[in-house]
């Protein structure tokens, strides 16, 4: 059993959280997150133009840009969590440009050896899986791929088709953190992706509170929120791992409740 495969197969829904790596004091909000109550952990890879984030990623992005943070920061980061996190799975998320630069065998290369489980790749989509997939796989890394509202029944199947860990399912079509689904829509999709799917289906963009999370819980495995963390890292700076833990640990107490 994988890291991944183990975090979802809890006796109730996982929590994933996500946060941009570089910005803020990094190791500390990782470690508030994991003591939190986090299931999963998404480290965003800092980008210049990261097209499907709202906001709050946007600006977190060029924080940590700003800072100097580099490709070679983010592994020592994913490296040293994992040293000091056997158990939690850890997921990069990002875009292919830093993923891809140096080749994709190195990427991956990168990516076992600092205890990475999987990755999400926004802007490569199934029809290039190629691109990156068959080297992630090759390491022991999961392609972690995402479905949206307009993922109908024709492109499913691709895009299930090598994915694996779980499946991302926007809820939006839109950007990050802007606005959320109504719940009968992500009922119906969730239903639907579920009864092709043969890997856990987790829910994001534009969950920002335990009530939210939780309604989302009754019926997906997983549910994912970022920006309303993101956000306590632009309000508290180098002292938000106290605000992170606690909106983790209320997050964490709904959605492990929810059913």
């Amino acid at each position: 059993m994988t890291r991944l495969s183990a975090a979802f197969a809890k006796p109730h829904p996982a929590l994933v959280c996500f946060v941009t790596a570089g910005d803020g004091d990094t190791s500390a909000i990782l470690d508030a997150l994991v003591s939190g109550g986090a299931d999963v952990i998404e480290l965003g890879m800092p980008f210049t133009d990261p097209m499907a984030d709202g906001p709050a990623i946007q600006q977190a992005n060029l924080r940590s840009l700003g800072a100097g943070t580099t490709t070679a920061d983010l592994f020592q980061i994913a490296s040293d969590f994992r040293a000091r996190h056997a158990e939690v799975p850890l997921v990069l998320m990002g875009y292919a440009n830093p993923m891809i630069t140096r080749g994709p065998e190195w990427f991956a290369e990168q990516c076992a050896k600092a205890g990475v489980d999987g990755v999400i790749c926004v802007d490569i989509p199934p029809e290039e899986d190629g691109e990156l997939g068959p080297a992630l796989r090759a390491a022991g890394i999961s392609p972690i791929r995402l479905a949206t509202p307009t993922t109908d029944a024709a492109r499913l199947p691709a895009v299930l088709d090598g994915s694996s860990g779980f499946l991302y399912y926007v809820s939006v079509a839109g950007i990050t953190g802007m606005q959320q689904a109504a719940q009968a829509s992500i009922d119906e999709a969730v239903a639907r992706i579920k009864r092709h799917a043969t890997i856990p289906v987790a829910v994001g963009f534009g969950v920002r509170t335990p009530e939210q999370a939780a309604a989302i819980a009754r019926v997906a495995d997983g549910v994912v929120v970022g920006s309303a963390l993101v956000d306590l890292v632009a309000q508290y700076g180098a002292s938000a791992a106290g605000p992170v833990r606690e909106l983790t640990a209320a997050l964490a107490a709904a959605i492990h409740s929810a059913r």
